[in-house]
């Protein structure tokens, strides 16, 4: 399997070999290739199928009552998107909209659910990554709670700083790019208060930033956070 590219803008991702159990399954399910900006599953609809994210990039989000935007997750290749509706059998808690040209495996859960017996690593697999993304929702839940705005976006970058990150210096240089608009659409926080919590977590040596690129610093304690490391 081809290694994935991970600089374009994305939040999470499988592992290759939980990735390579999707892909030989595809027989499972089918390819389709959809351009960008066409919407996956809509927030409240029916539906029993979920995706499995060869390339491109998928934007999962929940529109709140007052029209509030929050990002969920930004899913790039290797990532799964509409399963925990789609095993429920419950209503779509989000809306899936493709961002760029994206080829996805669909798959149908009442259809592959009889195939469980014949793919048992193809269904324990599914459990699995279930488990991680709900372990990875209620992290961000518990982050999300607190009304400390900067405990959220660090919990962000760090949790980007383990998928894509690349150890620099006295830190973790994350290779995913972000904005301050998606930062806070992935935090609960407005535009404003990203800005503000950057440049002051910025100042105190825990994160350092060049554009759309940030590195989350590790400083030693008692001793300053060390200079910008070498892109």
């Amino acid at each position: 399997m081809e290694p994935r590219s991970r600089a374009a803008t994305e939040t999470w991702h499988m592992d290759a070999r939980a990735a390579q159990v999707f892909m030989a399954a595809e027989h499972l399910g089918r390819r389709r290739e959809v351009q960008g900006n066409a919407t996956l599953y809509r927030q409240g609809d029916p539906g029993t199928t979920f995706f499995f994210v060869v390339s491109g990039r998928v934007q999962v989000e929940i529109i709140q009552e007052d029209g509030t935007q929050f990002i969920l997750e930004l899913m790039g290749a290797w990532s799964l998107a509409g399963e925990g509706s789609a095993v429920a059998g419950h209503r779509r808690m989000a809306t899936a909209t493709t961002l760029e040209r994206c080829v996805l495996i669909e798959f149908d859960y009442p259809v592959v659910k009889k195939a469980f017996g014949q793919h048992v690593d193809f269904a324990t697999t599914l459990l699995e990554v279930v488990a991680v993304k709900q372990w990875v929702l209620g992290m961000r839940i518990q982050f999300l709670a607190t009304p400390k705005p900067e405990l959220r976006i660090v919990e962000l970058l760090r949790r980007l700083a383990e998928l894509y990150g690349v150890e620099e210096g006295g830190g973790t240089r994350i290779r995913t790019l972000l904005t301050h608009e998606q930062v806070a659409a992935l935090t609960g926080t407005s535009r404003v208060t990203v800005t503000r919590t950057l440049t002051r977590l910025k100042s105190e040596g825990v994160i350092l930033n060049d554009g759309g690129h940030f590195w989350v610093q590790r400083p030693e304690p008692g001793t300053r956070a060390p200079g910008r490391p070498r892109a």
